[in-house]
């Protein structure tokens, strides 16, 4: 032994020495021997007898020799004996512990029998309330008195993002997340935005108009052309008036305010190279008084710029006098897109003198379009300011899939006091934050997932806060946050409900309208409002000014706004310094806290029941039937263009791959369905793969094959951009009618890219590569 010790010390001394473990059976006995060698790479350089010598090393010495014991009858059987006997004990210890478990012993006390223990969910999810009582917990906790202590509380008459009153009003929610026992953090960012510098002045007919209001994120400077009255600014009034044959390229457009955001009012002009634009408040729509400011911003798709891009969109503005703040549509070369309010009086007393081509009829008050000989000059006079936000957040977590989770929002800003636009909104979600709280601090309610509670400042500026964050966790939230509410706007009038969704929360909405109570009456909101078809009467296209449009369309969540309004348009008062709390009592005959109640119990069950339940109650095969209309859609128009334009028509392209894709899409959401119910709910690895594939329905319809900085909405469906259906169809027209823009080989690509993003959802949402059975 003393010459093996040698030996590994003098192995030990080379550079490049190793161990190895050479086992060996002598099969010439019962005994077998085990024979550790030591070599280094030298020795294994070594051939012939070298070798041999090496493997032999002190074969005078007696090796070392492990015993196993012989393969006798005696052995055989007293190993028989001793595994039986270890089974016979694992059993009895097994049965004991499971008979005391299931079978415990009533204690006495008092001579009352002890209740047994609630069901206790082994994964720790315990106790696993019934949904109708986690119904019923949430409407006992929210109550109309408790709205009016918090209105009192968050209301406030300055608050404009990054001022001292907004930061204050995040100190309260910091405060109550925290006295609500919540995991609490804040999120500060340093934003570009816009602010009046002096007055803005428009000039028209040698008389001088200055206005008080203003539309952050327009070009400033002056601008002149001749004036043209272009209705609300819709895409639609626009291709009236090219149907007119007017030209349009460097007109000062002049719209009225509503229908649409006045960010699309811009977008819009913008297509047709309009140099400014001047937006009003026409009485017929609008009965706020002809001397109230309107305030608002004019972004598209680009409230998701950073600071440091930003900066950059300021030096172009130097350098070329024009500021790209219009998403899709690249820097307008050679003109400046500024933007005005202006009053209605300083309208009609001259503007209705405007010659030119006649205005439909239904156009409203002004009878002519104007010419290009009414020559109008703008001046604005906006600069960009850096300003510092703060988003504030609390989290109930989860019990099972703690980081998955819903995000509950509102806006935490205003122009002026905003009891509408931001007090109603942040207090119904300070109800909610407080009553869940409650319901799993004291009720034993444990939710499976995690809520997260948002709110948001940089709203007014086109829901800055909310993107800024989107853009700072989009690896994380798209993979871990499964479903966005806002609250924002919630409250506006009583007479009508709307929400805009994305399809697969239509099944949610569809429970939550069924379930919830409208305001002092017993019927339920699908009863009140649904009119026995709430898709068709309810639904409204989700507004890309919404919070939850930017969670729907950039980051691929599933997303949902609703309000109780008194029509279809806007409330009047968003944006002016007339949104206060006397105006809303009006527009809702004094039932604002009942209403705020009502809408926290839609948003609460729709919340709660994302988190209750096994399996996500989200709707894959939604979008199925949206897919076939459009499908359908496409394929009249595609048979229209080969008819009326062969020549213009790609003969490689074929209808057959786009419906290909559609049709994996249906079987893949079948599949899907028919896996929940086949699914073991007590299979928490299950459960999480499946709602792991529900999950990227939504991401997958965002198209990879455009830049998230050019096209930031990239879903093809809910987004905007040359990627999207609406586009393929638009551009099917257009080939229709021979349009001079029409380009088929652009739309080859459109339809070959939104062909292939289908697809890919399909793929995704069939599950493992092995699932797939597609013809590719």
């Amino acid at each position: 032994m003393d010459n093996m010790n040698q030996k590994v010390s003098s192995f030990n001394g080379e550079p490049h020495s190793y161990t190895r473990f050479n086992l060996t059976q002598n099969m010439e006995g019962d005994n077998s021997q085990v024979e550790m060698k030591l070599s280094s790479d030298m020795d294994e350089e070594v051939g012939g007898n070298g070798t041999a010598e090496h493997l032999n090393h002190n074969s005078n010495r007696k090796p070392y020799v492990a015993q196993k014991l012989g393969r006798t009858p005696k052995n055989l059987c007293f190993m028989a004996a001793a595994t039986l006997l270890i089974f016979i004990i694992g059993y009895l210890i097994g049965y004991l512990v499971h008979r005391k478990k299931d079978i415990a012993q009533p204690t006495c006390t008092n001579s009352v029998i002890a209740p047994a223990p609630p069901f206790v969910d082994e994964r720790g999810s315990a106790p696993v309330l019934d949904w109708d009582d986690v119904k019923k917990l949430l409407n006992e906790k929210l109550s109309t008195s408790n709205f009016e202590t918090v209105f009192s509380e968050f209301s406030s008459s300055n608050h404009q993002a990054g001022s001292p009153g907004d930061e204050d009003l995040a100190n309260k929610v910091h405060r109550k997340f925290k006295e609500y026992g919540m995991k609490t953090w804040t999120d500060e960012h340093f934003v570009k935005v816009q602010v009046l510098q002096g007055t803005n002045k428009v000039t028209f007919k040698g008389q001088m108009m200055e206005t008080q209001g203003f539309l952050s994120y327009s070009a400033s400077g002056p601008v002149a052309g001749g004036v043209l009255y272009a209705y609300f600014g819709r895409e639609g009034d626009f291709s009236d008036l090219r149907n007119k044959n007017i030209n349009m390229s460097g007109r000062v457009v002049l719209v009225k305010a509503g229908m649409i955001s006045f960010a699309e009012k811009v977008a819009n002009a913008a297509k047709v190279n309009a140099s400014a634009v001047l937006i009003y408040a026409d009485p017929d729509d609008y009965s706020i008084g002809e001397t109230t400011a309107l305030y608002g911003h004019v972004s598209v798709d680009k409230p998701l710029l950073d600071s440091l891009q930003y900066g950059v969109v300021a030096f172009i503005v130097c350098k070329f006098n024009i500021l790209k703040i219009l998403g899709d549509y690249h820097i307008i070369h050679h003109t400046a897109l500024a933007l005005c309010y202006i009053h209605y009086t300083n309208i009609i007393s001259k503007w209705m003198q405007l010659q030119g081509p006649e205005a439909p009829s239904r156009w409203g008050s002004l009878s002519r379009l104007g010419s290009e000989d009414d020559v109008i000059t703008v001046e604005v006079n906006n600069v960009l300011v850096e300003r510092k936000i703060n988003n504030v957040f609390g989290v109930i977590k989860g019990y099972v899939d703690a980081d998955r989770y819903v995000v509950i929002g509102a806006q935490r800003d205003a122009w002026g006091a905003g009891f509408a636009k931001s007090t109603v909104g942040t207090s119904i979600l300070m109800e909610l934050a407080r009553s869940i709280s409650q319901m799993v601090e004291n009720d034993g309610f444990k939710p499976r997932r995690s809520i997260v509670f948002a709110s948001w400042s940089g709203g007014e500026y086109g829901s800055i806060g909310a993107t800024e964050w989107l853009e700072g966790y989009l690896s994380s939230l798209s993979m871990k946050a499964f479903s966005y509410i806002d609250l924002d706007g919630a409250v506006t009038g009583r007479r009508a409900f709307k929400v805009s969704a994305s399809p697969l929360m239509y099944t949610l909405i569809d429970g939550a309208l069924n379930e919830v109570t409208a305001p002092n009456t017993a019927a339920t909101l699908f009863a009140q409002y649904g009119k026995n078809n709430w898709e068709s009467f309810l639904l409204e296209n989700m507004k890309q000014e919404s919070a939850a449009y930017p969670f729907l369309a950039f980051s691929g969540i599933p997303s949902l706004s609703f309000r109780f309004s008194n029509g279809n348009l806007d409330y009047q008062y968003f944006g002016t310094n007339l949104d206060t709390r006397e105006k809303l009592n009006i527009a809702t005959s004094n039932e604002v806290p009942q209403l705020a109640q009502t809408a926290a119990q839609f948003a609460g069950q729709i919340a709660l029941r994302l988190v209750h339940d096994y399996i996500l109650r989200l709707d894959v095969q939604k979008y199925d039937k949206i897919i076939r209309t459009k499908v359908a859609q496409i394929n009249r128009k595609v048979a229209d263009v080969q008819r009326l334009q062969p020549q213009l028509w790609p003969k490689a392209l074929t209808m057959q791959w786009l419906m290909s894709a559609y049709g994996s899409y249906s079987r893949a959401s079948r599949n899907l369905e028919s896996d929940k119910k086949n699914s073991d709910l007590e299979d928490v690895e299950m459960c999480r793969i499946i709602n792991d594939r529900i999950m990227m329905v939504e991401r997958n319809l965002l198209s990879p094959y455009v830049s998230p900085y050019e096209s930031p909405f990239r879903h093809i469906f809910l987004g905007s951009g040359s990627h999207t259906v609406a586009a393929l169809l638009d551009h099917l027209d257009a080939l229709k009618t021979q349009n001079p823009e029409a380009d088929a080989n652009q739309f080859r690509n459109q339809f070959a890219l939104a062909t292939w993003t289908l697809q890919g959802c399909a793929n995704s949402l069939a599950g493992n590569i092995w699932s797939l059975d597609n013809e590719i």
